[in-house]
């Protein structure tokens, strides 16, 4: 079905103007004509006029006094007024209160008029769809309310400190009462750790637990932009300010106004930089690149680092006033070596998220000998490498349960040493296990490399000298490999024996 055109209706008292003006609009609009303001009074009274284009002399009445009855009885209607140059200080001295919309002088180009009347249909247009989408936005406004509601409930929930995965000795205890306690004050917070901790993850805990819960939360790395293109993302420019700025822009600290702003990487900045971010601690004002006036703002900043910022402040390269500004309440993140208890359940929590994403519903879980390497491991890259490693192991896995086979080998034998080593007499049986386990995934490499010392104790982190001291340590025979026939070290004909390790279960070839 063909849309109807839009409808104008084209007031003038003289013939030939009528007529050239229909000429001109017949094939983009549905034209009516009125040779006087009664006429055209009665076409309005009957039609659904879009568009009004009326001259300015008429006999009854001036174009400007017949547009302003038109506001006042057909307000929706977009009104425009062609002119000579001879009373044009009339029509624009009416122009607010007729509502004109545009005003076009004689002699009038063709492309103008049409270019004219189709943004003044396409304004009609508009003005229709958001008068019906306001009626249906109040119609829908409870509905809404409720539904924006229950988003902003699930989300505070989702960053509820008391729902951070932590074990029941955890140091996080004392850290998230240290940090409920502070999140209900509207002061700044300094948060330091490694990288990978979750600082962000604390950052968005203290503005859900905060007044400021309902507002913005707003992040920005610092370390990610230089000190111009960071001044203008936080502060916002105005048109003009630098090549490129061809329009104003809000900056994040007026997006932040009445929540919350987190700095992440802040130990990135330079020493010019801080001077103007103390500014706004300071003042709570900013002024944006190439404004003349400052602009006042509401927001709370947390600010993380990576950084020894105290270190920093020595060193010359962090302002000591900005440091103290900022870490009205510092708080160091622990790393996850410090908290190894933590480990299982971060990993079987992200197992769960990753396997919902990648769409691995099936997986329930880690095998026994996964989990001992991944609670046992370092984790140098925190919590970021766990999860990358378990989304890894998901994408390469095929079973429920994820093996111990698809662990990277740096992580399998970092693990293994680190439980090794630390040598607690209540420990034994775990070391025994240990033991047969690192036995087993020793056999497991040398198979895959036919017996090939060289190769394995590459694959394994090792020297070729260090992997056959594991071997004596773990009663294993070094694999003979006859000329000319690559042998399995498992295989009789190569001569592999298994032997138990001292104190250990026995281990299957």
């Amino acid at each position: 079905m063909t849309p109807a055109l839009p409808t104008v209706l084209v007031v003038d008292d003289e013939i030939r103007s009528q007529e050239a003006l229909r000429r001109t609009l017949e094939e983009d609009f549905t034209v009516f004509t009125a040779s006087s303001a009664a006429e055209a009074r009665a076409i309005m009274g009957r039609e659904a006029i879009q568009v009004v284009l009326t001259d300015q002399r008429m006999p009854e009445v001036s174009g400007v006094t017949f547009l302003k009855e038109v506001r006042e009885t057909w307000p929706d209607t977009v009104r425009i007024i062609i002119s000579g140059y001879t009373d044009s200080e009339d029509i624009i001295a009416g122009i607010n209160e007729a509502g004109i919309y545009q005003y076009l002088l004689k002699p009038w180009h063709p492309d103008q008029l049409l270019l004219t009347l189709r943004r003044a249909a396409e304004l009609h247009r508009l003005q229709q769809e958001n008068c019906q989408l306001a009626v249906e936005l109040r119609a829908a406004e409870p509905v809404l309310r409720r539904h924006v509601e229950g988003v902003r409930a699930r989300v505070k929930q989702a960053f509820d400190l008391n729902n951070l995965v932590r074990a029941p000795h955890s140091p996080m205890h004392a850290l998230c009462d240290q940090v409920a306690r502070a999140a209900r004050y509207d002061v700044s917070m300094l948060l330091m750790g490694e990288s990978g901790t979750g600082k962000e993850l604390l950052a968005r805990a203290i503005h859900y637990a905060s007044g400021r819960a309902d507002q913005a939360f707003v992040v920005e790395n610092c370390g990610a932009l230089p000190d111009t293109l960071l001044e203008s993302e936080l502060f916002g420019h105005k048109k003009g300010a630098f090549t490129g700025a061809s329009e104003d822009r809000i900056g994040l600290f007026q997006q932040a106004h009445g929540g919350t702003l987190f700095l992440d990487e802040i130990g990135e900045t330079t020493p010019a930089f801080q001077v103007k971010l103390l500014r706004v601690l300071q003042e709570g004002e900013f002024r944006p690149v190439g404004g003349a006036r400052p602009q006042r703002v509401d927001v709370r900043v947390i600010a993380a680092t990576n950084r020894d910022l105290e270190t920093e402040v020595k060193a010359g390269r962090f302002r000591e006033d900005l440091y103290y500004r900022l870490a009205t309440v510092p708080v160091r993140v622990p790393p996850l070596r410090d908290r190894p208890m933590d480990i299982p359940l971060i990993a079987q929590a992200i197992l769960r998220k990753a396997a919902q994403a990648l769409g691995r519903g099936e997986v329930r879980g880690f095998g026994d000998e996964l989990a001992a390497c991944l609670a046992a491991y370092p984790w140098p890259g925190n919590v970021r490498e766990l999860q990358n490693e378990i989304q890894r192991l998901l994408v390469l896995s095929e079973g429920a349960t994820l093996d111990v086979g698809l662990l990277g080998p740096h992580i399998r034998h970092a693990g293994l040493v680190r439980v090794l080593g630390e040598g607690d007499p209540a420990r034994g049986a775990l070391r025994n296990q240990v033991d047969a386990l690192e036995a087993r995934l020793v056999q497991e490499t040398l198979v895959r490399h036919d017996g090939n010392l060289s190769r394995a104790a590459k694959e394994l982190g090792l020297s070729r000298l260090g992997l056959r001291q594991k071997l004596t340590r773990l009663g294993l025979e070094p694999p003979l490999r006859p000329r000319g026939r690559p042998v399995s070290p498992l295989s009789p004909a190569g001569g592999a024996t298994v032997k138990s390790p001292k104190g250990a279960r026995e281990v299957e070839p």
